[in-house]
């Protein structure tokens, strides 16, 4: 076997790879020697056949499998002696258009490497995070939004007009082109105005009216035309509404029985607990601002040439994402082709060189997914599925792409955490709104 460097400009590699004939008939006469033993063919007692007639029989087959397990081997024992690491599966071409049995196999084997990364002094790395405490002010507002959804409706007084936030308990009956429509009626129903529970239109056209259960209150609407019953679309519709009841909202009491409803025994005890969520929810936060920053620097620290094709790819990846987000109603891909512009293939390279940054500080520094750690990402990905989680958790253990796609975001996490360890941290106090603002404009970059 002869291997032929052809190429050799920045991460392209490009080589030709020269199996001869006598190396195959080699490898096949080894083949049919390994196999000679359990063979048994007519007119010949077990393991007592000729190789000649063994050849004749079998060796147009393995003369296929030895030329793909040289190659294999020849790439393997290339990569292995040389410490590339391809960027992407290598490109394998065979040569020669009339190849026949008995040729010399002549093959290109073209990739492109990945770079060498100089782990950058990550102890001189600084970076500033941000610290929330929870105040009395922001756990009293998350308390009464309890006591909002934990609300009750008490009836108001006869001959009461119904306002914005009251509950209306009514009978309807809808109706299109005068005729009612399956869906289209209830009673007592009870529909708190201003919910938006009910298609555009319908909840405001009910404010100011009373009980009256003799003569109904006719609302019309328009459904909108993406609504999810075809039928309906576009249509008006008129429904005949008989005022029941009309009640005013309760909030709850702040005391103990409140608490007990979110499984708190006392008042005090759920007001700990709003604290401990909220400055978790804060440094949550404050983590996804500290990361940033880091991968900003980082991004500034080092700098390495980029495999061409993987940038290419993730630029196209990034315009065909945002293509979608832009365009929603195309589900599929039957579009034309989306070619990315400048901003994207910044992007991409940025990616790209933080991607590999990472998976080369987690491979020097031995960092992995433990099996728990992917266990428990699937199983947080599976209460997605109420009902379906066992047969979620049984397609990803069957699954490598999508097993890679919940291990990606873990591993990276995880060599963030270690990155942290070693910087330089610096606390800052702010308020909520100052950490609010700082996320705001992650989403804005």
């Amino acid at each position: 076997m002869q291997v032929t460097e052809t190429l050799n400009e920045g991460l392209k590699r490009g080589y030709q790879i020269t199996i001869t004939a006598d190396e195959l008939d080699a490898k096949v006469n080894v083949k049919l020697a390994e196999a000679q033993p359990e063979i048994e063919m007519k007119g010949f007692r077990k393991g007592k056949v000729p190789m000649a007639l063994l050849k004749k029989q079998f060796g147009t087959r393995l003369l296929g499998e030895v030329m793909q397990e040289s190659v294999d081997g020849a790439m393997t024992e290339h990569l292995e002696s040389t410490g590339d690491r391809p960027a992407l599966q290598p490109e394998i071409k065979m040569e020669g258009e009339n190849w026949q049995e008995g040729d010399d196999v002549v093959v290109s084997m073209s990739y492109e490497k990945l770079p060498e990364i100089e782990q950058p002094e990550l102890k001189e790395i600084a970076i500033e995070k941000m610290v929330v405490s929870a105040d009395e002010a922001s756990v009293e507002e998350a308390l009464n939004g309890l006591a909002e959804q934990a609300k009750s409706f008490k009836a108001r007084r006869k001959g009461s007009k119904a306002k914005e936030g009251d509950q209306v308990v009514m009978d309807f009956v809808g109706k299109v082109d005068g005729e009612p429509f399956e869906g289209g009626s209830a009673e007592d129903f009870p529909l708190e105005l201003g919910s938006g529970q009910f298609i555009p239109g319908f909840e405001e056209q009910l404010i100011g009216v009373k009980v009256n259960e003799e003569e109904p209150v006719s609302v019309t609407v328009t459904f909108p035309e993406e609504y999810q019953a075809e039928h309906l679309a576009g249509k008006e519709a008129v429904f005949d509404c008989t005022i029941k009841e009309i009640k005013a909202p309760a909030a709850a009491e702040l005391d103990d029985e409140l608490a007990k409803q979110f499984g708190s025994e006392s008042l005090d005890a759920l007001k700990e607990q709003i604290k401990e969520r909220l400055e978790a929810e804060y440094a949550g936060a404050a983590r996804a601002v500290m990361k940033r920053a880091l991968l900003d620097k980082l991004d500034e620290l080092v700098s390495f040439d980029l495999p061409p094709t993987l940038v290419e790819a993730e630029a196209s990846q990034i315009a065909h994402q945002l293509w979608h987000e832009e365009n929603p109603d195309v589900q599929d891909h039957n579009h034309d082709p989306i070619e990315p512009s400048e901003e994207h293939n910044k992007l991409a390279v940025r990616r790209v060189k933080l991607g590999l940054l990472l998976a080369e500080l987690g491979q020097k520094n031995e960092i992995q997914v433990s099996d728990a750690e992917m266990t428990q990402a699937i199983l947080n990905q599976a209460r997605q599925y109420p009902g379906k989680e066992r047969e979620f958790f049984e397609f990803v253990q069957q699954n490598q792409q999508v097993q890679q796609q919940l291990r990606a975001p873990l591993f990276e996490d995880k060599v963030v955490d270690y990155v942290f360890e070693l910087a330089t941290i610096t606390e800052v106090p702010v308020d909520k709104d100052k950490l609010k603002e700082a996320v705001e404009a992650l989403d804005e970059e």
